[in-house]
């Protein structure tokens, strides 16, 4: 019998008209968009629907609306396959996906998620602003070759590798004078591709310190459980129990790297054979391929 977890997508996910095809296989989906409007103070699924795509793209908004997305498509999912959502003994997520999964996992409510991950948005785009900075993700090269780039163009400047997102695709985050160095010199130490990010600053970096403090503040607030099944924690690749040290993890989740090859190993080496990624977009199981071809993830797109 195949052993299940879910993965839920983070930023960068978004696309105008997500939710669509969602709202015409299963018309309650509208009842939770309309439960995260009441939070948000907005009318979330019209700029899902219809953008503009500048809202839509900005950290304040894209991040409410992928994981309110993100939950939607796991409430049908348990309208039509109950067995599998009441299978999944794992779960996991990339950055703002994170909160996704403990959601899922019971540690927080809908609602008491929904606003921190508004709060972690703005917070985060404010930090944004207050710098000129960046990401760029460097395919084709060693992360030992990635680490000595960024030691020879960090410079004075800030320059860290922020997600290790699997074998052959690091990303790179920093000021954007560093980030223009490390790309230059990416491409002449023979790297495959080099991809500045479309995304409004430096995450997982220390550029994003501003953002502590108020996202501490947001998170203390929160009624927290125990999770019902394990959620692998972006900054160990490991899961956590106690409700105190998953709130510090989320806390240090914004200025360091996301280490999502080290998680997927760590739900791959428990004996889970079979993933959902469930969200906007198939950026994970196109990750997952990359690190383990023959596992199979079903998509839940939306």
């Amino acid at each position: 019998m195949s052993k299940l977890a879910c993965l839920f997508p983070g930023q960068g996910a978004q696309s105008i008209g997500m939710g669509r095809a969602l709202l015409e296989a299963w018309p309650d989906a509208r009842g939770i968009f309309e439960r995260a409007s009441s939070v948000l103070g907005y009318d979330l699924l019209a700029v899902c629907l219809d953008g503009p795509a500048e809202r839509l793209d900005s950290t304040a908004v894209s991040q409410p609306a992928i994981f309110v997305t993100s939950i939607a498509a796991l409430e049908w999912l348990r309208s039509t396959s109950p067995d599998v959502v009441t299978g999944f003994q794992g779960a996991a997520g990339l950055s703002l996906g994170e909160y996704t999964a403990l959601v899922f996992a019971g540690v927080m409510e809908f609602e008491a998620g929904l606003g921190v991950v508004q709060q972690r948005g703005e917070a985060m785009q404010a930090a944004a602003d207050a710098a000129a900075s960046g990401m760029v993700s460097l395919l084709g090269l060693e992360v030992e070759q990635i680490d000595a780039l960024v030691e020879q163009a960090r410079g004075d400047d800030v320059l860290v590798v922020a997600n290790y997102l699997c074998p052959g695709n690091t990303v790179v985050s920093g000021s954007l004078a560093a980030c223009e160095r490390v790309a230059k010199a990416a491409n002449a130490a023979g790297a495959m591709k080099v991809i500045p990010l479309k995304v409004a600053g430096a995450f997982h970096s220390s550029l994003m310190q501003p953002a502590v403090e108020k996202l501490s503040a947001a998170l203390a607030d929160v009624p927290m459980n125990r999770p019902r099944v394990p959620v692998v924690s972006n900054v160990d690749a490991q899961p956590h129990d106690d409700p105190e040290e998953i709130r510090a993890l989320l806390v240090r989740q914004v200025v360091e790297p996301v280490r999502w090859e080290a998680s997927i190993r760590y739900l791959l080496d428990g004996g889970f054979d079979q993933f959902y990624e469930i969200g906007p977009g198939t950026v994970l199981k196109g990750l997952l391929k990359r690190i383990n071809r023959k596992t199979p993830c079903e998509t839940v797109v939306v």
